[in-house]
């Protein structure tokens, strides 16, 4: 009998721990408002790519691409469906190991995220020493 509970307990425990990760799906929008990134997970790591814009085409009615990319080979490459966030794997409520790419600067961080509230989401990238935290919010 005491072995049974001790495999409910285990069970329930992993049951705690994998609702905990999955937290983080879904839509989530930038601290500007400008953006919303959709968090989903692939192999076992959590990704992110863009799905809205504020803005999402040009002047001349022609969507914004990735042109600031290093590699020039994925400058024409729209914004929207763009992955900025890879490789995140769930640590002690945490989301680390991972990167975020700001498609302004062509610029790759490095970067973990964590939820202050079931609504609220934390990103912070780091350059060196530096860093910056974003707040994001759930998009409905």
């Amino acid at each position: 009998m005491q072995k049974k509970w001790q495999l409910t307990f285990l069970l329930l425990q992993l049951s705690i721990y994998v609702q905990a990760q999955q937290k983080i799906l879904g839509k989530w929008r930038s601290e500007d408002k400008a953006g919303i990134t959709e968090i989903y997970m692939e192999r076992g790591k959590y990704l992110g790519k863009l799905v809205w814009l504020q803005l999402p085409n040009d002047a001349n009615g022609r969507p914004y691409t990735d042109s600031e990319n290093p590699d020039k080979s994925k400058r024409l490459q729209p914004l929207i469906n763009l992955v900025i966030l890879k490789d995140f794997r769930y640590k002690d409520h945490i989301w680390k190991d991972g990167s975020i790419y700001d498609p302004e600067k062509g610029k790759l961080y490095k970067c973990i995220m964590w939820l202050e509230d079931d609504n609220t989401l934390m990103v912070r990238g780091y350059w060196g020493l530096f860093h910056q935290t974003q707040t994001w919010t759930r998009a409905q």
